[in-house]
């Protein structure tokens, strides 16, 4: 528990690339090819894909055999539809051919769907080093430029009430991690939180207004049903 909560917390802010992995990959030699790379590796089992690389990425690795199997017994499109809680769902298929238990027709017809009704964005890779180098390039490019936090925001396993109520927190615009601790640090309940004025909300370090403003104005506006616009 105490590792899961490392994970919700960590941001990768700290110079470093941060790969979290799910633990029924460890016997794959992904783990170090990333950690040469510079990554740091962190394994949990997880619910949703095989590799989170951000608050939003979503990696779903396959072999070209597994891809085919879960095409016959019907767990791709189970796992393209989980892959949906994340923003940005990736799928590698790794290997040079497909073995052809299934016609040409209905692969192509498989990717196609993954592509445009699932949303997934499709990588095909040679071998685990080449799967190796595109994750890390994802993660660094998430993680070191786009300055975004790797969060397991797919899981729904929450162990502690303080997980809880941070995620809670993190629900609020342009609410990370960190800036949602250091609000329940500065208010000391989710409650008081959402209660916060705008003034209030502007004595947060590196609040600026127009994030307290559009926190304010999200949370006091009467909602207003848009489903059949």
């Amino acid at each position: 528990m105490e590792e899961q909560a490392y994970l919700n917390e960590f941001s990768g802010s700290t110079g470093k690339v941060v790969v979290i992995m799910d633990e029924r990959e460890r016997k794959s030699v992904m783990r170090s090819m990333l950690e040469e790379m510079g990554a740091e590796v962190r394994q949990i089992v997880l619910n949703v894909g095989d590799f989170i690389l951000s608050d939003r990425v979503v990696v779903e690795r396959k072999t070209r055999n597994d891809f085919e199997n879960s095409i016959i017994d019907g767990r791709l499109f189970k796992q393209a539809e989980a892959m949906k809680q994340f923003k940005k769902a990736v799928m590698i298929v790794e290997g040079e051919n497909f073995e052809g238990r299934i016609n040409r027709k209905a692969l192509l017809g498989a990717i196609t769907s993954l592509m445009l009704d699932h949303d997934i964005q499709l990588f095909f890779t040679v071998d685990e080093e080449r799967t190796a180098e595109l994750l890390f390039t994802i993660a660094r490019r998430e993680q070191l430029i786009e300055k975004r936090p790797v969060r397991l925001k797919g899981d729904k396993r929450v162990s502690t009430l303080a997980q809880q109520q941070q995620m809670i927190v993190e629900s609020l615009p342009n609410v990370g991690p960190q800036f949602a601790r250091a609000l329940l640090k500065k208010f000391g309940t989710v409650e008081k939180v959402m209660k916060a004025s705008e003034k209030q909300l502007l004595k947060v370090k590196r609040m600026g207004e127009k994030k307290a403003r559009l926190i304010r104005k999200v949370l006091s506006e009467k909602w207003k049903n848009d489903e059949n616009i």
